[in-house]
């Protein structure tokens, strides 16, 4: 079955974040998180994940899971912001 290598890995970093949180059985709040991290990486479609993992140099597995790292902290301060000021969604008239 094809995948994109980074939903697995994104979904399994954010439950790691959110393990000592509040929010961390919100299953709305994890996904819009993965929603936000996974448009700020490329894709990276594979048949099995194990595969591609195999391949890869110890740094490039660093330099993957250190990205990943980042965008779901960009993502999880951007959740945030929205849900601590949700926009204004008035049309003027």
């Amino acid at each position: 079955m094809i995948s994109n290598y980074y939903e697995q890995l994104v979904m399994d970093r954010i439950t790691e974040f959110l393990v000592d949180s509040d929010l961390a059985h919100d299953p709305d709040y994890a996904e819009d998180i993965a929603c936000v991290a996974l448009n700020q990486l490329p894709a990276r479609y594979v048949r099995h994940a194990v595969d591609v993992s195999f391949y890869m140099t110890r740094e490039e597995r660093q330099d993957i899971e250190n990205n990943v790292d980042a965008v779901i902290r960009k993502a999880i301060e951007f959740i945030e912001r929205r849900r601590n000021n949700p926009p204004d969604d008035r049309h003027p008239s």
